[in-house]
């Protein structure tokens, strides 16, 4: 199933794509894709007939992030092998994790937006795992149990704030609208390998990254087992797995964000997102 949420006369509606990808209003099912109805979810799906439902017509502007607020949005960094090698630093002997903040979450074409302060706003495109099953201990052959599905997440990222203000990712990884997530949670029946997934992004229609899942250092259930050994993973957070080379602290020279700049991203079967920069 491809899970969405989308804007009507205010309120977040639930929606399930159809085969013909259009979206289908599940709100007599599940009231809302959260992380206390999200275990559920699947089960109370099954087996609904879908054109019997009513349509939502998706407008770009009107679509959420596809499920409410997580609990905890979690980052594993220089995940890729061939980002490492892009910022000139030796691949992790273990996961590197940190965090982003719950204000960062945002639907999948909101603005990103420029404060005066800001001088290098970066792009990332990556893949989001979403867990479906509380995890805690679990072993790397038992992980997948706990993930519900995937999504595209743009970790945005202000560089001189991350490495020049104390070194303190998290400080140049939470201003609001740094999380954009969606437009769709994919559940994982219908990604058979999370590894083997192409990944693109564009600035103004030029094309910065393009790599694939395959050379992600830490795969999916590595990523889920490892992290459940430091720490509860509860249903509906997210974790942003890493990022590609391309990214715009590894140009050479250097190429930032700026007010104006239209950024555009997706990954194969999971959808597309759209973001203008907008100074505030």
């Amino acid at each position: 199933m491809k899970l969405l949420r989308l804007t009507v006369n205010g309120a977040a509606v639930p929606c399930v794509l159809d085969g013909g990808g259009q979206a289908r209003n599940v709100s007599s099912f599940v009231q809302d894709f959260t992380a206390e109805t999200l275990p559920d979810v699947v089960g109370a799906l099954s087996g609904v007939d879908l054109s019997a439902l009513p349509v939502v017509p998706v407008i770009d502007a009107d679509i959420l992030p596809p499920v409410a607020r997580p609990g905890t949005i979690w980052c594993i960094g220089l995940n890729y092998s061939d980002h490492a090698e892009e910022a000139g630093l030796p691949v992790p002997s273990e996961p590197i994790l940190f965090n982003k903040a719950a204000g960062t979450y945002c639907g999948p074409n909101a603005p990103l937006l420029y404060a005066e302060k800001m001088s290098k706003l970066d792009w990332e495109v990556e893949l989001g795992i979403v867990i479906g099953k509380r995890a805690l201990n679990v072993s790397r052959t038992d992980a997948m149990a706990h993930v519900f599905g995937y999504t595209v997440v743009n970790d945005v990222s202000e560089r001189a704030w991350q490495i020049e203000r104390g070194g303190q990712w998290v400080k140049g990884k939470s201003f609001p609208n740094f999380c954009p997530t969606g437009p769709w949670l994919v559940t994982k029946d219908e990604v058979p390998d999370p590894q083997a997934l192409p990944m693109w992004l564009d600035v103004n229609g030029e094309r910065m990254q393009a790599g694939t899942t395959a050379r992600m250092i830490f795969d999916v259930a590595t990523i889920v087992s490892y992290m459940s050994e430091f720490c509860v993973l509860e249903p509906g957070d997210l974790i942003c797995t890493g990022t590609p080379p391309g990214v715009g602290m590894g140009k050479k020279p250097p190429r930032y964000l700026k007010p104006g700049d239209v950024v555009e991203l997706g990954i194969d079967g999971l959808g597309h997102q759209r973001q203008a920069v907008e100074a505030i």
